[in-house]
């Protein structure tokens, strides 16, 4: 619906649906404005992606013919999103030189934004799954912007990755992986074996040093730049930088939420990573097995998050495409769990809420 003095940009064939009526009402005299003020083409508006929160983006392209380019509109309602914190990282990424979008237009009361577009190709999309050492050079200019965020870090700028936040991510395991989707009771013995568990994993987890971290810097999150000539690849989806572990976003980048590599892969790009990381003078571990390890448990709690995550996202906000890929966390979690002594009653509880094992010892199911 729109303005009644101007046709609605919905009679386009790039046509972009609107659940809320009110917000394209409000989105028809916002683009009008923008398109006029960076000579952008409403017509050609169409969807670009939407991610697993309440934003999404759109494309549009420049007037002025083939080649001139493209824009990204960003639509996030502001009574579900806050933009303040992408702008802010949006600023500390590019002075710390990575290839990020910049922020053009944006309007904080209606939650729309202009960016750069930097292309519509991941690197998830470059990536050739049945070959790791042909993606050797794509995850080195991943792992180059990783260590270039890293050492521009400085304490006080972020929101502090802290144990209380590290809980509460981990609590979404129990609440929405095991509770609402597995339909388990969580109480008595599983849930002392949970409290225990998860204390030592923040426990592990804080004694990391901290610098600024990504949070979510995965292939998915990465774009391949459409100038061969730019060697950088493109950072997106970085609202929720934070100041915490060093672990994190390699632990992230290697362990994906959508794709599974060997050991052997795994470990030959963390290496690298960790070498320029030491040469970079970020406080990385001497030894690179201590460091390893570390990775290690930090994957585990991003493991356990996310798979509460997934089921959140299926349960809650109607989202099922990202529960398929919850088997691939729970192996990560066994992975570890499996490889650390003090990980075995982590390892049993999984084996038994996933019919590895027996039911005995836990309240499996509902009574």
């Amino acid at each position: 619906m729109s303005e009644p003095q101007t046709p609605p940009l919905t009679d386009s064939p790039h046509a972009v649906s609107w659940n809320d009526p009110q917000r394209e009402l409000a989105f028809t005299p916002w683009l009008r404005r923008v398109s006029a003020l960076r000579g952008l083409v409403p017509e050609t508006l169409r969807l670009a992606s939407a991610d697993a929160s309440f934003r999404r983006y759109l494309r549009i392209d420049a007037s002025g013919g083939e080649g001139v380019g493209s824009f990204i509109i960003m639509d996030a309602p502001p009574d579900k999103e806050d933009c303040a914190p992408f702008v802010k990282v949006a600023g500390l990424m590019q002075q710390a030189g990575l290839n990020v979008p910049r922020v053009l237009e944006w309007d904080p009361a209606l939650g729309f934004m202009l960016l750069d577009d930097l292309g519509a190709r991941t690197m998830m999309e470059a990536i050739e799954p049945a070959d790791p050492a042909a993606n050797l050079p794509l995850y080195l200019r991943a792992v180059d912007s990783l260590v270039a965020w890293q050492a521009a870090s400085q304490p006080g700028v972020l929101p502090v990755y802290d144990g209380a936040l590290l809980a509460r991510e981990l609590a979404l395991f129990p609440d929405w992986y095991l509770e609402r989707h597995r339909g388990i009771q969580v109480e008595g013995a599983m849930r002392e074996t949970l409290d225990s568990m998860f204390h030592l994993v923040i426990e592990r987890n804080l004694a990391a040093p901290q610098v600024f971290v990504h949070r979510d810097f995965m292939p998915r999150n990465l774009m391949m730049p459409a100038n061969p000539a730019e060697p950088r690849l493109g950072v997106l989806d970085f609202q929720d930088a934070v100041y915490g572990p060093i672990t994190y976003d390699i632990a992230c980048l290697m362990r994906d939420a959508f794709l599974s590599w060997d050991e052997e892969f795994v470990l030959d790009v963390t290496v690298r990573y960790w070498q320029k990381a030491l040469k970079a003078g970020l406080p990385v571990d001497s030894d690179f097995g201590d460091f390893y390890r570390a990775v290690e448990w930090m994957g585990l709690q991003r493991h356990l998050k996310v798979a509460g995550i997934f089921a959140r996202l299926t349960l809650r906000d109607g989202k099922p495409r990202y529960l398929a890929d919850t088997p691939r966390f729970i192996a990560y979690i066994r992975a570890t769990a499996a490889r650390y002594r003090e990980l075995a009653p982590l390892l049993r509880l999984i084996d038994q809420v996933e019919g590895t094992l027996p039911a005995s010892g836990y309240a499996i199911g509902r009574v």
